[in-house]
């Protein structure tokens, strides 16, 4: 009994509720028509398409740089990469890994210009971050227009100019990961293994990082800056590495979930997808100053879980489609709690 307490109290009883809950709507699903086997395939699917984006948190959270509420930079830099893919014609496992090879180097730059600003504004990282993202979804917003994409697949067919909006993937890369090593049972039940297989070697490598000598000082930057500057580390250069990582991740991020997604989604389609991250973060068990892969797989799989069954099983018992409504409440919701909570502060 004394250990079930102290593993309730170590894993945490918000954690604990929303596990029995996600359970509660699992077992209640065939009850009201919902199929348990399309409920998984669900689940796992939007598991593998947010796990990168919520992993792109930690290095700040590490660092001491807060939540990254200016995720949307690093996406940017994903949808560029994707994009310029795109127009050279890029297709199936090139296409992909070349978006990403392409995307490197505008998230390193934009990783490094973001770091800059935030080293100015030390103690309001999160409240700034929040307007970099904004102003940065909103800054392409015109590029989107301007820049000289020519693909007929790509810009808007009455203009001959300016990109779509929403940009199909089916004859690129749209997919490649949740196909590879795929597990398939009868019509309903589809296990994408490539994709999280993918999502579990980035958190792998993010862990081996952390153990290397710069994310040990990169921690200790995070745990106490004036310690790390007496031992010799550079603070604004540690805070600048997590900040281009984070970019970096984000961008991987953004284009491992539009090939599950099926589609690219430009202008303002970016804009809020920084706060399901950090609700899923912080869910999972993270503080503001401390963040693990744990935090991220727990925190990841119960947010997408419960956004996935409660709509189902609602929608379901009520007979009416209210998936939307709800899917915007819970969401909210859950994000209003995770960015409230109180959190542990360990000593």
């Amino acid at each position: 009994m004394r250990k079930f307490k102290d593993f309730v109290t170590d894993f945490g009883w918000p954690r604990v509720i929303i596990f029995f809950f996600l359970v509660g709507l699992f077992i209640a699903a065939p009850f009201v028509g919902v199929r348990i086997d399309t409920s998984f395939s669900d689940v796992f699917t939007r598991f593998g398409q947010n796990g990168i984006l919520v992993l792109a948190l930690v290095p700040m959270v590490q660092s001491g740089c807060g939540l990254n509420f200016g995720l949307p930079v690093g996406i940017i830099a994903g949808l560029l990469g994707g994009t310029i893919a795109m127009q050279l014609g890029f297709t199936g496992w090139l296409g992909f890994f070349g978006a990403l090879v392409i995307a490197m180097p505008f998230a390193v730059l934009f990783g490094w210009l973001y770091g800059q600003l935030l080293n100015k504004v030390k103690g309001d990282e999160m409240t700034i971050a929040m307007y970099v993202g904004f102003a940065m979804v909103t800054f392409f917003s015109i590029m989107w227009l301007l820049l000289p994409f020519t693909s007929p697949a790509m810009v808007w067919g009455y203009a001959g100019q300016g990109l779509r909006t929403t940009i199909t993937l089916d004859n690129f890369w749209g997919q490649v990961l949740n196909n590879f090593l795929a597990v398939r049972m009868g019509n309903n039940f589809f296990l994408p293994t490539g994709m999280i297989l993918f999502v579990f070697l980035c958190a792998g490598l993010v862990y081996l990082f952390f153990r290397s000598k710069t994310g040990t000082a990169m921690t200790a930057v995070g745990s106490n800056p004036d310690f790390a500057r007496a031992g010799g580390v550079s603070v604004d250069k540690m805070r600048t590495i997590s900040v281009i990582i984070s970019t970096m991740l984000g961008a991987v991020g953004i284009l491992v979930y539009q090939q599950s997604y099926g589609f690219i989604q430009l202008y303002q389609g970016p804009l809020y997808m920084a706060f399901p991250a950090v609700a899923a973060l912080l869910i999972g068990g993270a503080s503001v100053n401390k963040a693990t892969m744990v935090n991220v797989i727990v925190g990841t799989f119960l947010f997408q879980g419960i956004l996935t069954m409660t709509p189902s099983v609602i929608n379901s018992v009520l007979k009416t489609d209210m998936s939307e409504v709800i899917r915007i409440v819970l969401s909210n919701g859950m994000i209003l709690y995770a960015l409230t909570r109180k959190t542990k502060v360990s000593k």
